[in-house]
């Protein structure tokens, strides 16, 4: 930018008094001058959440096959149930 538009004197370094402190502000949320490591930090933390809910479904397969087979047909004829509801709800919404 040309040194004619400086609002400010060219000794003089950028004005503070409209608050503005560039990519730091103490009580900003975000930083911009880290950007690099909130990548990885979001993939640890899908990584994390997809190991855990591999665990959670693996565990909670575990327990559906120890279980008989009339509590089974029971789970099985509740989430036949709940997903006909669902669909019908979904389809009201839309007007299908």
């Amino acid at each position: 930018m040309s040194e004619t538009f400086r609002s400010t004197p060219s000794e003089q370094q950028w004005s503070g008094s409209n608050g503005y402190k560039g990519t730091y502000a103490e009580n900003a949320s975000v930083s911009y001058e880290n950007t690099e490591n909130t990548g990885s930090n979001e993939v640890g933390k899908a990584l994390l959440v997809g190991v855990l809910g591999g665990l959670l479904s693996a565990a909670g397969y575990l327990v559906y096959q120890r279980l008989p087979e009339d509590q089974k047909e029971r789970l099985q004829s509740q989430a036949k149930t709940m997903l006909q509801q669902r669909i019908t709800e979904i389809r009201q919404n839309f007007n299908i």
